[in-house]
Protein backbone atom coordinates (compact mmCIF):
# COMPACT_ATOMS: atom_id res chain seq x y z
CA UNK A 1 0.00 0.00 0.00
CA UNK A 2 1.34 3.45 -0.98
CA UNK A 3 1.61 6.16 1.67
CA UNK A 4 -0.89 9.01 1.42
CA UNK A 5 1.65 11.59 2.58
CA UNK A 6 5.18 11.61 1.23
CA UNK A 7 8.33 13.01 2.78
CA UNK A 8 10.10 15.62 0.65
CA UNK A 9 12.82 13.14 -0.32
CA UNK A 10 10.19 10.57 -1.37
CA UNK A 11 8.39 13.13 -3.55
CA UNK A 12 11.73 14.19 -5.03
CA UNK A 13 12.52 10.58 -5.89
CA UNK A 14 9.12 10.09 -7.55
CA UNK A 15 9.55 13.25 -9.60
CA UNK A 16 13.19 12.57 -10.45
CA UNK A 17 14.36 15.89 -9.01
CA UNK A 18 16.30 16.98 -5.94
CA UNK A 19 14.93 17.90 -2.53
CA UNK A 20 15.82 21.56 -3.02
CA UNK A 21 13.70 21.69 -6.18
CA UNK A 22 10.76 20.16 -4.30
CA UNK A 23 11.06 22.89 -1.67
CA UNK A 24 11.20 25.46 -4.50
CA UNK A 25 7.99 24.06 -6.01
CA UNK A 26 6.29 24.21 -2.61
CA UNK A 27 7.48 27.79 -2.05
CA UNK A 28 6.23 28.83 -5.50
CA UNK A 29 2.81 27.25 -4.88
CA UNK A 30 3.23 24.71 -7.67
CA UNK A 31 3.23 21.69 -5.36
CA UNK A 32 0.80 21.43 -2.44
CA UNK A 33 2.12 20.39 0.93
CA UNK A 34 1.01 20.18 4.54
CA UNK A 35 2.76 20.38 7.88
CA UNK A 36 2.43 17.44 10.25
CA UNK A 37 3.92 18.21 13.66
CA UNK A 38 6.48 20.50 12.07
CA UNK A 39 7.43 18.12 9.25
CA UNK A 40 6.64 19.02 5.65
CA UNK A 41 4.63 16.34 3.82
CA UNK A 42 3.34 16.20 0.26
CA UNK A 43 0.03 14.48 -0.42
CA UNK A 44 0.45 11.76 -3.02
CA UNK A 45 -2.34 13.26 -5.13
CA UNK A 46 -0.49 16.62 -5.12
CA UNK A 47 2.40 14.94 -6.94
CA UNK A 48 -0.06 13.58 -9.52
CA UNK A 49 -1.67 17.04 -9.90
CA UNK A 50 1.73 18.62 -10.48
CA UNK A 51 2.61 16.09 -13.18
CA UNK A 52 -0.79 16.67 -14.85
CA UNK A 53 -0.11 20.42 -14.84
CA UNK A 54 3.24 19.80 -16.53
CA UNK A 55 1.52 17.69 -19.20
CA UNK A 56 -1.11 20.39 -19.75
CA UNK A 57 1.61 23.03 -20.21
CA UNK A 58 3.41 20.84 -22.72
CA UNK A 59 0.28 20.30 -24.82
Amino acid sequence: MEPILLRVDEAAHLLGIGRTRVYDLIRLGQLRSVKVFGSRRIPRDAVDEYVRSLNAQAA
